[in-house]
């Protein structure tokens, strides 16, 4: 089969690899579609290795077709799925946990579903799990306008939460709005410390971190939850330790990509229960910015590096592994 690999000088190729040969608790998806994220940009970089066990190669969530499956098993030959990765999605097959698939909701193109898994999951994860979300709170999510950010956003509305959220553009502004987010600040013009001391927030689901972190901590409400998943604005702060302890906050780091797969399933399961019926009702949707095919790799990569996507983009690829 073919992959996209990363040569010496980290140029995406597509290329010739093995085949996957699946274990005993695995299926074998053929891959149709999938989705970038920022973490591709760094394993690119060579700074966000997959876990033991994948395949080298970039590709965090996929949609496509069951190939092959093991007896007594959810999945059989000819399913519609997509699912969560640790790597491989950038290739015309994958082998996959069973527990780590999901069915493509009702209505939904493979397209629209290979958006779904790790976006999802990760709002899921680190709102209603690790912050326990809950109707009336108010949630910040950074980055509204990414693909992480237009799935949190819709997750904590469909909970009854209240959000603000950060964006980079008088565009993206308008675009968030329109996913229900009730406080947009623009990074280049607002000061969000300032908002955040009007509005002081429950929950925040953080991507940026960097220096303003322990500013905006301070601004939280008393018992708040402070998720960070990545530190794109800078991996240092400073936190006011005596504000910190008077209101009682959670400063949580958190991944997904690190869990164990069991840990994945039990994760994907609650996500399926909760947000299926949504997909398939419409009243949640994957934002799709643009679509490649797998071979123009590198054009969808120089999008995510300019910060120019509203919503998720996402490579193809054919049936007969032809781009």
């Amino acid at each position: 089969m073919y992959a996209i690999l990363i040569d010496d000088r980290k140029n995406l190729v597509w290329s010739e690899v093995p085949d996957p040969v699946i274990k005993n608790d695995e299926v074998l998806i053929e891959i149709h579609a999938t989705a970038l994220n920022r973490a591709d940009l760094m394993q690119r970089e060579g700074n966000y290795p997959p876990p033991p066990g994948w395949p080298e190669w970039m590709g965090l969530e996929a949609a496509g077709v069951v190939i092959e499956a093991p007896k007594n098993c959810r999945w059989k030959v000819g399913d519609k799925v997509c699912a969560l990765l640790g790597g491989g999605g950038y290739a015309q097959k994958v082998a996959v946990p069973a527990g780590m698939v999901l069915p493509i909701p009702d209505g939904l193109s493979m397209v629209e579903a290979a958006a779904i898994p790790e976006a999802f999951a990760t709002s899921y994860l680190n709102l209603c799990l690790e912050a326990d979300m809950k109707a009336g709170d108010t949630v910040f999510i950074q980055a509204g306008a990414s693909g992480l950010g237009m799935a949190a956003i819709q997750l904590a509305k469909s909970f009854g939460a209240t959000v603000m959220t950060t964006v980079g553009s008088a565009e993206k502004a308008e675009f968030v709005r329109t996913l229900s987010a009730d406080i947009v600040v623009n990074r280049k013009t607002d000061d969000l410390v300032s908002v955040m001391e009007k509005h002081p927030v429950d929950i925040a689901m953080d991507c940026v971190a960097g220096p303003i972190l322990g500013r905006c901590i301070e601004k939280m409400a008393r018992g708040g939850r402070w998720i960070v998943i990545a530190t794109l604005g800078g991996d240092k702060t400073e936190i006011d330790m005596t504000s910190f302890f008077k209101h009682g906050i959670k400063l949580i780091g958190s991944t997904l990509r690190s869990r164990s797969s069991e840990m994945k399933a039990d994760i994907l399961a609650g996500l399926e229960e909760k947000l299926w019926p949504e997909f398939s009702s419409g009243r949640i949707k994957p934002v799709i910015y643009k679509t490649f095919p797998i071979t123009q790799a590198e054009t969808a990569h120089a999008i995510l590096q300019r910060q120019e996507n509203i919503g998720k983009v996402v490579l193809t690829v054919a049936e007969n592994g032809a781009c």
